[in-house]
């Protein structure tokens, strides 16, 4: 069998050269050649496709008629990994995990290989690794403690980036589990680029690919993180894979979210929260207090917001500082929350709420590590923003949430009445929310006080400003029901 061939193919026009060049000669685009495998097509290839086109067989059926396959799931034993994917791992799928370098994706991953080969007797895993020996790998699972139990004799450490050589151990072994670390170390030899150029990342994927989808393997793909914090390669990489999951969370404190961006067999709104751990990452309790800090009195510039993951409420801690600003232009920095939004709420806070921030250096974050781009924390931000230039704390046990439009206007958040169904579990018991949002239903246990502007929920929060001019005080509606 002839060795096949490598071009360099266009990623703009499609044309292919036999040497890599700068800039493509037929369209002009810099650095847009990749290395692509070329796969001949035989005749004898196209003409079995010609006759199985004209003969009959099993024609179009209808959308209703499909039978669905029964293909059980296979567990990982971790209750908030399963849950991020959906009920656990489809056979034959491929799904890719990303992270920043230390955040725990290896660790995860090897104790995703040990629920899986202790879910059944006859269960096996081959743990294919580049970037580190067996022996490192043994120290690894030596911490977590899983040489004792089924994964010390089912899974079985490899340390090789070839592909090929990959594929042929998975197919002689039929492991129910696959884990490759990561895919920017793989390679395949019929390449000549270097592990991580685009050509070796896509082909490595497709041979992967087609090994999980022939032989029903899972497939689980370690994938390393640019300085932006999207994963490393070619986009086509997670348009091959069945689902995207990225490991969040800052690298020096303890909790870490499991996030779907992406989930051909479920719903990519669900996120799972561990714990990094001694003996690894552990799934947390009570995840809706995991990202609260506890103080012993209200502190100016702190707002706790109930926040939506998916179908799982999660009560964050909205923290802000403002300090004049000495020389030159204001700082705005924000961290776990977006920058420009940031630079809105201040301008609409300045410009319809009477709370100047244009002299002011504003920093804005959400404890714990935690990053939420809902814009239910607006109104959070805001009266954090605000209670930290008055100097004036929140009265305690209160939660905010809603999003602040442009004129100052309040508006509706979804999910509100299981927001606050978790607030008052936690023992909060006043929410500041905007008028109209959940209805009339009320929730038992929480005061709840609906406001129409970004002003009035600044004086039910903290109180009118002094400098207001004597000002009537705003008309707010506050409901109370069942509270104690």
């Amino acid at each position: 069998m002839a060795r096949p061939e490598s071009r360099f193919v266009c990623q703009s026009c499609g044309d292919a050269f036999l040497r890599w060049e700068g800039q493509c000669r037929s369209c002009g685009a810099w650095n847009s050649l990749v290395e692509t495998v070329v796969h001949e097509s035989s005749r004898r290839a196209r003409s079995r496709v010609s006759r199985d086109v004209t003969t009959p067989g099993p024609g179009p059926m209808a959308l209703a008629s499909v039978v669905e396959p029964d293909v059980p799931r296979l567990s990982v034993a971790i209750g908030e990994f399963d849950r991020v994917l959906g009920g656990g791992l489809v056979p034959g799928s491929v799904v890719l995990v990303g992270g920043e370098p230390g955040i725990g994706k290896s660790t995860l991953l090897l104790q995703a290989a040990a629920g899986v080969v202790a879910g059944g007797a006859e269960r096996t895993a081959l743990y294919a690794t580049g970037e580190e020996s067996g022996a490192q790998v043994r120290l690894r699972a030596a911490r977590l403690g899983l040489l004792d139990g089924p994964a010390g004799s089912r899974v079985r450490v490899v340390a090789e980036n070839d592909v090929g050589l990959i594929v042929e151990m998975a197919r002689s072994e039929r492991p129910a589990l696959l884990v490759i670390d990561s895919i920017q170390t793989s390679t395949v030899d019929v390449l000549d680029g270097p592990a991580g150029s685009v050509g070796q990342v896509r082909e490595s994927a497709l041979r992967l690919m087609e090994l999980a989808k022939g032989e029903g393997i899972v497939v689980l793909l370690v994938g390393h993180v640019t300085k932006e914090g999207s994963i490393a390669g070619p986009k086509t990489l997670e348009h091959l894979v069945d689902a995207v999951l990225n490991l969040e969370g800052e690298r020096y404190a303890a909790l870490r979210l499991l996030r779907a961006t992406k989930n051909r067999f479920g719903s990519t709104d669900e996120v799972g929260v561990f714990e990094m751990r001694e003996p690894g990452l552990s799934e947390v309790a009570d995840p809706g207090r995991a990202f609260l800090v506890e103080d012993d009195a209200p502190a100016s510039g702190s707002v706790v917001a109930p926040t939506l993951e998916g179908t799982r409420p999660l009560l964050v801690e909205v923290q802000a500082l403002v300090s004049p600003s000495g020389f030159g232009t204001p700082a705005r920095r924000a961290s776990g929350l977006d920058a420009n939004r940031l630079a809105l709420l201040v301008a609409v806070l300045g410009r319809r709420a009477g709370v100047g921030l244009s002299s002011h250096d504003v920093y804005a974050n959400l404890a714990g590590g935690l990053s939420v781009a809902e814009p239910g924390l607006d109104l959070p931000l805001a009266l954090a923003l605000a209670s930290s230039l008055r100097d004036k704390p929140l009265a305690g046990a209160t939660v905010a949430v809603g999003e602040v439009g442009l004129l100052g206007e309040l508006r509706a958040v979804s999910g509100l009445e299981r927001r606050l169904r978790e607030a008052a579990r936690l023992g909060y018991r006043r929410a500041i929310v905007p008028r109209g949002a959940g209805g009339d239903a009320e929730t038992p246990g929480i005061e709840t006080i609906r406001v129409g502007t970004l002003r009035d929920a600044i004086a039910a929060a903290i109180g009118p400003d002094s400098t207001d001019g004597g000002r009537p005080r705003p008309r707010v509606a506050v409901t109370v029901h069942g509270a104690s």
